[in-house]
């Protein structure tokens, strides 16, 4: 195919549709035109990573915007929600039941939505998860009785971002409770406890060593605001009892004997 032929046929493409609507019919520059298409094609067109099994890309709000801006004009931020978990959302159900699975997938979906820097309110969750907005109240005010922070856009506003379900995991295990306690207490799944509390001693390891917040999120695969919260829990928690624990795990972790030097500084 000539030059002559491949200019025609970039000339039937949607894209150069598009541009000569914008051009012709809206009287955009070219360089403008390019750039709409370039923001539409964002927006619009599916992204090259896939989704694994049980998870789907949603729209929030982004983490700071303000209230009481229409949603047409308030930024939002595209988030990956696991909807599903499998083995794991499976054992909680045959564990604690559907009630408590439900509940628990409230937690890991606004975790993941502050990781990714958005916020979710009740009605995105009950949207996902297929349920009223009545059930997701409910659940809600049972899971804040417990004690249990949920980072819901109504919760952020005017107090900023609190301990995600994945810190309070945490939390618990560097206060003396087992992986059984802390599923228990949780009704999360031992596995998805155990890799929670994996992660941050991954976490804690990474920033001895030196390595940035930055560097640790690109690592561990996690978002960078995780790793700061990891680390503020790993500052406040910086007991003699604590860096005991956290010591022996990394110890089982590495398969070690012992590690000569200690953790906490």
């Amino acid at each position: 195919m000539n030059q002559e032929q491949n200019l025609r046929q970039q000339a039937k493409t949607r894209e150069q549709r598009f541009l000569n609507l914008m051009q012709h019919e809206f009287n955009y520059p070219p360089k403008i035109a390019q750039a709409i298409l370039a923001e539409a094609q964002e927006c619009l067109l599916p992204r090259p990573k896939s989704l694994k099994p049980g998870q789907m890309q949603v729209v929030l709000l982004h983490r700071t915007a303000p209230h009481g801006c229409a949603l047409s004009q308030t930024l939002t931020q595209e988030v990956t929600w696991t909807i599903d978990a499998g083995a794991e959302d499976r054992e909680v159900a045959r564990q604690h039941g559907v009630t408590h699975l439900r509940q628990m997938r409230i937690q890991r979906l606004l975790g993941e939505a502050i990781e990714q820097e958005a916020m979710a309110t009740q009605e995105d969750l009950a949207h996902a998860l297929h349920v009223s907005v009545r059930t997701i109240k409910r659940d809600c005010a049972e899971l804040q009785e417990r004690g249990i922070y949920l980072p819901t856009r109504g919760n952020l506003r005017g107090i900023g971002r609190g301990q995600t379900h994945k810190g309070q995991i945490v939390h618990r295990w560097l206060s003396g409770n087992t992986y059984d306690q802390v599923a228990y207490h949780t009704h999360h799944s031992l596995t998805c406890v155990k890799r929670y509390i994996q992660t941050f001693v991954r976490v804690v390891q990474l920033h001895e060593k030196g390595f940035t917040v930055g560097e640790i999120s690109l690592t561990v695969q996690i978002g960078v605001p995780l790793v700061e919260e990891y680390l503020a829990l790993y500052q406040q928690n910086n007991t003699s009892f604590c860096r005991q624990r956290l010591q022996e795990q990394i110890e089982r972790l590495n398969g070690t004997a012992a590690i000569k030097k200690g953790v906490w500084s």
